[in-house]
């Protein structure tokens, strides 16, 4: 799943690539894509493209009084095409979502491989419209984003460090894979409950957090959006990563899984040198 690092990338690119254009049409292209219908997605076409902001992992792209929400989901990706088809495209038939065209004949491609479809598009006035952008916590790169900040949010947090990390409505932009890179560049378990922390856990995890995410940012700083898949996956140590050694302590990097994911992490580094058991046991093994 495209993470903070990956949507700012792609949000520079778009910047760069988008910005103050004119939209020719849109084109959904699969059912499931778009969450909203008024207004209709006609609305768009002759408009200039104002401005990209990032929300954390939605992309939002202005145009004029408009914003076109995109979440990407596990799955989907953003596409920049130099031009298209004479041909239109048929609804329904392949990965391709949704289909943006710009008067100069570029512009970019929605798709979504697998066939559990969750990429998500939303054609709103305000930001705020969209529910998940409305429950989203702050953006741990924003500058008002402190250690003092972080401490608050997880004053009397009683989940897991690494379910909280993960939850969007806490902090906004970090999934599954920079949340286990965090947690190794913190040296800690993803099992540690939030309100143990002591001060000093929170500093080292603060201080991790904004490193593993700022180095992840200037990593993909300048990277087509074509290749930012590879690039993020060639800056990951841990994640992904099981049965590789650890590249701080050389111990194999292990792996926990779950209904829907699954998180990856060094004994050596993390637990003590004890494997975690199987989450379902929420303990780890004697």
């Amino acid at each position: 799943m495209p993470e903070l690092p990956e949507v700012e990338a792609l949000r520079v690119f778009l910047d760069e690539n988008l910005a103050g254009k004119e939209i020719a049409r849109v084109l959904p292209l699969a059912v499931s894509v778009l969450k909203t219908y008024d207004p209709p997605l006609t609305a768009l076409e002759g408009g200039t493209v104002t401005g990209i902001a990032r929300r954390g992992k939605y992309l939002d792209i202005g145009v004029g009084p408009l914003h076109l929400i995109t979440h990407l989901a596990r799955a989907g990706w953003l596409h920049w095409k130099d031009s298209f088809p004479a041909a239109p495209p048929r609804p329904g038939k392949g990965p391709l979502a949704l289909r943006t065209v710009l008067t100069g004949g570029d512009g970019f491609d929605l798709t979504e491989a697998g066939t559990t479809k969750r990429l998500a598009v939303h054609l709103v006035h305000d930001p705020g419209e969209v529910p998940g952008i409305a429950r989203l916590g702050p953006d741990p790169l924003d500058a008002s984003f402190d250690r003092d900040a972080f401490a608050a949010l997880l004053a009397g947090e009683r989940r897991r460090i690494k379910g909280a990390l993960r939850d969007q409505s806490l902090i906004a932009g970090i999934g599954n894979a920079y949340s286990d890179e965090i947690l190794h560049a913190a040296r800690m378990s993803p099992f540690t409950l939030a309100a143990s922390l002591t001060d000093d856990d929170i500093t080292r995890l603060y201080t991790a957090l904004r490193t593993t995410l700022r180095d992840a940012v200037a990593r993909s700083s300048g990277v087509a959006a074509g290749r930012l898949k590879a690039e993020k996956k060639s800056g990951l140590r841990v994640h992904g990563r099981t049965g590789e050694p650890c590249p701080v302590c050389g111990d194999v990097i292990r792996e926990v899984s779950f209904s829907d994911f699954s998180l990856q992490y060094c004994p050596t580094c993390q637990t003590g040198g004890r494997p975690l058991a199987d989450r379902r046991l929420s303990r780890l093994l004697k």
